[in-house]
């Protein structure tokens, strides 16, 4: 593409920092896509190619967060295969579905998601604090929330952090550090199933990809050393601010013209 060849160096370096800081978010809260998307789409990067080059710059951050939280003890691999298998099918499924329809429904839904989700970590201060009673068998888990955000994830994706995290907080018993470390893996799972369709798809710009990827590393393993040294209480913090930020932004996206008319008009 030969535009891609016109964009100067500033372009590139900004790319760069704007990666760094989404891995950084995504590692401890999740959200870091609600950067990176419109960062790919500012610099005139298609909706689709938008999706797929984020999946690839964000494979840098899940894989660097999620080894970091394995090498410390706070993920059994051998305990969570089933769910990763999952999210990776429900993920590839999800590339599939976005190529094909426009998931105008989802950037409606989503700002009230994660409303809900700041709400619940807002007004639950003990939210996550401990490990508690496991509500569902981890072949349940894997086949509703593996594979249901790994669709999720495949077709949209921003946030889907911590809806990994929420679920395994109130589905698992987890406590918030380590059902932080756990969603990161679930999250590199669909970040690979979802890419390894994008690039079938040909819709992967490499260059800016590889770019960002190489900033999603440097702030994930940032962010995952916080996670294990602070863990409740910077990951709760984390989670209700980018969610209301998560909320402000998307519902700016999809109704700022209509929401500054009223305001308008009533002030």
């Amino acid at each position: 593409m030969d535009w891609l060849l016109s964009l100067g160096a500033e372009v590139y370096v900004l790319l760069f920092l704007v990666a760094v800081m989404a891995g950084f978010i995504d590692s401890i809260s999740g959200g870091g896509g609600l950067l990176t998307i419109p960062a790919l789409l500012s610099v005139g990067v298609s909706p689709v190619q938008a999706l797929a080059t984020n999946k690839l710059q964000a494979v840098g951050g899940s894989f660097s967060a999620s080894l970091y939280f394995v090498r410390y003890g706070e993920v059994d691999i051998k305990s969570q295969r089933f769910a990763i298998l999952m999210t990776l099918l429900g993920s590839m499924a999800g590339a599939i579905i976005v190529q094909f329809i426009k998931p105008d429904f989802l950037c409606q839904l989503l700002p009230v998601l994660v409303i809900i989700i700041g709400l619940y970590f807002l007004l639950t201060p003990a939210i996550g604090m401990e490990d508690r009673h496991r509500r569902l068998t981890p072949v349940v888990f894997a086949l509703l929330v593996g594979s249901g955000l790994g669709l999720y994830d495949g077709i949209f994706g921003p946030g889907v952090g911590s809806f990994y995290a929420l679920a395994y907080v109130v589905l698992c018993g987890y406590n918030l550090a380590k059902s932080t470390a756990h969603a990161k893996v679930l999250n590199f799972a669909s970040n690979i199933g979802s890419l390894a369709l994008f690039i079938l798809g040909g819709q992967v710009l490499w260059v800016l990809g590889l770019v960002m990827l190489a900033g999603q590393v440097i702030g994930a393993r940032l962010g995952a050393s916080l996670v294990l040294t602070h863990g409740q209480k910077l990951i709760r913090p984390m989670i209700v601010i980018i969610s209301f930020l998560m909320s402000i932004k998307l519902l700016n996206d999809n109704h700022g013209d209509t929401i500054r008319s009223w305001l308008a008009f009533y002030f």
